[in-house]
C-alpha cells in the first residue's frame, strides 16, 4: 500500500495536491510553501528520498505508475508539467 510505502507523498497528495488544492494556493510553489510551513524540515527531506525512490522504481513507466498511484487526485499536465518535470520541481521546492 502506497500510504505505508511512501507516507510523505501520500500525505502531500491526499491533503495538499488534490481537488481542493486551491485552499493552499494558486500555484505549485504556493501550495508546496503551505505544505512546508505545516510540516517539519525532516518531512521535506524524507519526501525527497521518497520521490527519488519512486523515480528509481519506475525508470521505464514513471507516467503510468504516477497515474496509478496519484492520478485520481493530481494530474501534472493540468499544471503544465510532465510527471518527471513535476517530481523534479517538487524536489527543488522542498530543498529551498
Amino acid at each position: 500500500m502506497w500510504s505505508t510505502r511512501y507516507p510523505k507523498m501520500y500525505q502531500l497528495f491526499g491533503a495538499y495536491l488534490n481537488q481542493d488544492c486551491k485552499i493552499w494556493g494558486d500555484t505549485i510553489p504556493e501550495i508546496i510553501s503551505s505544505y512546508k510551513r505545516d510540516c517539519p524540515r525532516e518531512s521535506h527531506l524524507e519526501m525527497i528520498r521518497e520521490i527519488d525512490s519512486f523515480i528509481g522504481e519506475h525508470p521505464d513507466d514513471l507516467d503510468t505508475a504516477f497515474e496509478t498511484d496519484y492520478g485520481h487526485d493530481f494530474d501534472p499536465q493540468l499544471w503544465e508539467y510532465t510527471t518527471a518535470s513535476f517530481l523534479e520541481e517538487l524536489k527543488r521546492l522542498l530543498r529551498e
